[in-house]
């Protein structure tokens, strides 16, 4: 079991969706699928798409306002920034800079974009644990984003049919009470073809060719993850939790990555969850947007009330590389 040399707690959430929605229906119109294809296939009905002057960072600067207001603190008391995400404003500079400075935080707080596919944002909260943990930090923001509306192939139904815009923010700091009870992170880079963007650097710098090819969009070997997950992530939680002197009964809340129902409800299976009641699906409303879901599927259930004092709660994700990683705290 780990031990921390001081609590941390997630304190506050926030979260942004877009306005624009693309519904099943509406794709059926783009590409060669069905509603029925689709909702069976991964249990998504509609997503959100991010508008014109939407990007990574605006829509950051909003989940993160949203969670600020929470917790009931200014943008200056937060020491650092860290956002976790697959489609940056720009490679650099780090999305995590453009929002300190649309939050007009005078702070020279540290912020940097941490990229684990849709991993991110657990990995994130993870660095953040341990910079509060050993004092290096106070107050930490964390932000999961997605604009991969932006670096999706519209012509492909295998992929354009899952993905959504989106962000969510969790603010970290030391707690007296509950807080972080353990953390673990992975990665298997045996399989980091499974979910890959090919062309725009350095391995593929961009061309006429990768353009015309569309290389610059994201390809996904969608019956492998499948395997992959199923394979690695049921064992993997049943180590943590047993790692945390824990049992299934005792998580009130999973939060599972909004990849793909036929996932969320596999794994639930395995780890013999009895109440399915208590993992989280918005993934109909949103689709997987990628290391966003986790943050905004907490901000979510803690919104509508469901979460109360001493809950404790298990968000995993895995993705891209392939990554996975979670975290079991008290709320």
């Amino acid at each position: 079991m780990l031990t921390f040399p001081r609590k941390v707690g997630i304190v506050a959430t926030g979260s942004y969706l877009p306005k624009k929605v693309i519904t099943n229906a509406d794709l059926e119109k783009m590409v060669e699928t069905s509603d029925e294809w689709i909702t069976t296939r991964s249990g998504i009905k509609e997503r959100r798409i991010a508008s014109g002057d939407e990007v990574s960072s605006t829509m950051s600067a909003e989940a993160a306002k949203r969670a600020l207001e929470m917790a009931g603190m200014e943008p200056d008391e937060i020491d650092a920034i860290i956002v976790g995400t697959n489609s940056p404003d720009t490679l650099f500079p780090a999305t995590a800079c453009r929002v300190q400075a649309l939050l007009d935080m005078k702070k020279r707080a540290a912020a940097f974009d941490l990229q684990a596919g849709c991993t991110g944002s657990v990995y994130a909260m993870v660095v953040a644990t341990q910079g509060i943990a050993t004092g290096m930090w106070d107050n930490v923001l964390v932000i999961g984003v997605e604009t991969l509306s932006r670096v999706i192939n519209w012509e492909d139904r295998n992929t354009c049919v899952l993905f959504g815009d989106g962000a969510g923010a969790v603010i970290m700091k030391p707690v007296d009470d509950g807080g972080v009870i353990t953390v673990d992170l992975r990665a298997d880079g045996h399989f980091a073809d499974l979910i890959e963007l090919p062309a725009g650097l350095a391995k593929m710098p961009a061309s006429e060719k990768t353009v015309r090819e569309k290389k610059h969009a994201v390809f996904m070997k969608g019956n492998d993850v499948f395997k992959f997950t199923l394979k690695e992530i049921p064992p993997f939680l049943k180590e943590v939790i047993e790692g945390a002197n824990l049992e299934i009964d005792d998580i009130n809340w999973f939060i599972f990555h909004q990849a793909n129902i036929r996932i969320i409800e596999s794994v639930a299976k395995r780890l013999k969850i009895k109440d399915m009641n208590r993992v989280v699906v918005n993934l109909d409303k949103y689709g997987n947007t990628s290391a966003a879901t986790i943050p905004i599927a907490l901000d979510e259930i803690v919104r509508e009330g469901k979460v109360k004092k001493g809950d404790k709660i298990l968000l995993v994700s895995f993705g891209s590389g392939m990554t996975y990683g979670a975290i079991i705290f008290e709320w």
